[in-house]
């Protein structure tokens, strides 16, 4: 089969996925539709695996490394612009390619048994195929229109899916909310697009990054649009300023959670700077700028997350705190080890979700952690998988995100010191309230009613299934980049990416490698795993030996407890300086645009009323009135003549 033609059925399953489900959502049993939307999802992970496959063995061949460019159609033409409406398929596509689809399908199988009782199954099915459409064009397209179809597209869903339960009014405005602060992003993602062609006259990846190595290092133009492209990466990746939709659209159904915050959504722009490193090599100082924002974004995201009493909303703030740590290795030209983080963080991320979705399932709906407790005996599979994923994300050895984590903080401590004792900081803060939430969760006497403890049940096979092929990933995913050159496939991944950065390589050799040596290499692994276990020691001793459960009133905690709890009112501040002047200005306007049009409106037809009844009252009804008329009429009509000749 031609590459071309797999290139093309990736994306089009979901889609016709979505039209199936969404045409005939009220029709088709929740069975056949759940089934389709899985199968839809599964047969292009299968067929990217296939590709993935046939790219991977044509890989000791000359040239092999070459991106394949699938041109579909030719979309745009004008002047000397032209736009394909093509995919570009290379290491890159090819990992996102297997993330999106694959964890993808997990999502979509638990998504089976959570939602079977929802009356909007088939619907829901037909968004969620829709997303992965999206994120495919997003990760496939070769050049920045396709992938801004894709970028605006997965924001459409995640308005859909966010508010899909939408007689609640709150899950509306935080589905609302959602899709405002992408559209902010997004228009700096498209000027960043404008000024691409105004520079390079063209939007192909291939021939963007060839012109634009030739520029040198700090060139303004780059400068700017590395700027441009990150503002749209700060919407959807959640970075300060443009963070506080992503805790709110834990207002969706879980398995949205799931997909949003670790296979598909958050992602994108970690996925469009990595893309367009030869760009951020270029910049050096938009990375200094990006560094600067992504540890205050971590930082910020993991105190809130020290006192939130949500399931979801605690790992809601962790994954705005991980994406941090993904842009913080960016900022120091550690791309691979981004893209490593990525993929760690999308196995126990989606795991954590939706082993939290398990527990609200055996709750009852219930979300709040302090009406929980005592559970591991009741779920001991959500337990033992919640446990590999918290274990997996706090960074401590041997699983998946301690690799991928540590890999960062060693760039960073190349870099800048500074940074990495923040990194290392953050990371212990990440041990601490991850713990806290699985000993309040798990362990000590149930906090909940007696009908609560009456339904507590392990969840059907069709969402611990997912929880456990997850849990292995999340446990085994750190051997796909083990340091060491010297290690059995350490570094695989290094090496697949490799020509990815050729580009970033020889503007800046000495950006994309590590040069210290083994002792301080272990001794910054030891450093990291030590503050993880120690923030996991401390959360022992308070939640576990202590027995503290959190205060039921905010009231009754100290006031800096309150702030951090508030979120440090980060919400209330916009509220205050964005959103109120401008809904008030637009009352205002409103209010002047109401009262002008209906004043035209009204008095036009004031005027036509007192017009016409005006002129009826020449309708007398009388002949000699009309007669008199005439004459006076045709009178008039002789004389105007006579001295209009005259």
């Amino acid at each position: 089969m031609k590459p071309e033609l797999l290139c093309a059925l990736i994306p089009l399953f979901p889609l016709i996925g979505f039209i199936i489900n969404g045409v005939g959502f009220r029709r088709i049993p929740k069975g056949a539709a759940g089934a389709i939307a899985l199968i839809a999802v599964l047969a292009s992970f299968l067929t990217s695996a296939f590709l993935f496959g046939a790219f991977v063995g044509q890989e000791s061949l000359p040239n092999s490394t070459d991106p394949l460019i699938a041109t579909l159609f030719n979309w745009i033409s004008v002047g000397d612009l032209q736009i394909n409406f093509s995919f570009q398929i290379d290491q890159l596509s090819l990992l996102m390619l297997l993330i999106v689809t694959g964890v993808g399908s997990l999502i979509h199988l638990y998504s089976i048994g959570y939602m079977k009782h929802d009356e909007g199954f088939g619907k829901f099915m037909a968004f969620m195929n829709l997303f992965i459409f999206f994120m495919l064009l997003l990760v496939m397209g070769s050049n920045f229109v396709i992938m801004f179809i894709g970028w605006e597209g997965v924001g459409l869903c995640s308005y859909l899916l966010i508010g899909f339960w939408n007689t609640n009014t709150s899950y509306n405005n935080a589905a609302r909310k959602a899709f405002v602060m992408n559209r902010i992003g997004d228009l700096g993602f498209l000027l960043g697009i404008f000024t691409i062609i105004n520079t390079f006259g063209t939007v192909e990846y291939v021939d963007v990054f060839r012109q634009a190595a030739s520029l040198p290092i700090g060139d303004s133009t780059i400068l700017l649009i590395t700027l441009l492209l990150f503002v749209g990466a700060m919407g959807k990746s959640a970075q300060i300023p443009l963070f506080t939709w992503l805790p709110d659209a834990m207002a969706g159904p879980t398995p949205v959670s799931a997909l949003i915050h670790a296979a598909t959504m958050v992602t994108a722009g970690i996925y469009m700077v990595v893309r367009s490193n030869v760009l951020y090599t270029l910049a050096p100082l938009t990375l200094e700028i990006i560094g600067g924002i992504a540890i205050a974004t971590a930082l910020l995201a993991a105190l809130v997350g020290l006192l939130q009493n949500d399931i979801k909303k605690v790992l809601a703030y962790s994954t705005v705190s991980q994406l941090g740590y993904m842009f913080l290795g960016l900022s120091v030209t550690a791309y691979t080890a981004g893209m490593f983080h990525v993929i760690t963080h999308a196995f126990f991320k989606a795991l954590l979700f939706l082993a939290a979705g398990s527990v609200i399932h055996a709750m009852s709906d219930e979300q709040d952690i302090r009406k929980m407790g005592g559970l591991r005996k009741a779920l001991p599979i959500t337990f033992v998988t919640f446990l590999l994923g918290t274990w997996a994300i706090s960074g401590i050895p041997p699983l998946s995100g301690f690799f991928s984590k540590d890999e960062i903080l060693a760039h960073v401590f190349v870099q800048n010191k500074v940074l990495w004792v923040l990194g290392v900081i953050g990371s212990g803060l990440t041990s601490f309230y991850m713990f806290r939430l699985l000993f309040l969760t798990f362990f000590g006497e149930f906090r909940g009613t007696d009908e609560q403890r009456h339904h507590l049940h392990e969840s059907p096979g069709s969402m611990t299934a997912p929880l456990i092929v997850l849990a292995i990933l999340s446990v085994i995913g750190g051997l796909l980049n083990l340091p060491g050159e010297s290690t059995p496939g350490g570094g695989w991944l290094h090496h697949f990416l490799e020509p990815i950065f050729a580009g970033s390589a020889q503007i800046n050799p000495t950006a994309l490698t590590l040069n210290f040596d083994h002792t301080t290499e272990y001794t910054l692994m030891a450093v990291s795993a030590g503050v993880a276990v120690l923030s996991l020691v401390i959360a022992y001793f308070m939640y576990i030996s202590r027995k503290a459960v959190p205060a039921p009133d905010i009231a009754d905690r100290s006031l800096p407890e309150q702030v951090v709890y508030g979120k440090f009112y980060i919400d209330e501040l916009y509220d205050a300086i964005i959103v109120r002047p401008i809904r008030g200005m637009g009352d205002a306007l409103y209010s002047f645009g109401e009262g002008l049009v209906d004043g035209v409106v009204n008095g036009t037809a004031w005027l036509v009323r007192q017009g016409a009844g005006q002129l009826r009252r020449l309708q007398s009804g009388s002949i000699g009135f009309y007669v008199l008329a005439m004459v006076v009429s045709i009178v008039l009509i002789f004389a105007l003549r006579f001295f209009i000749r005259f």
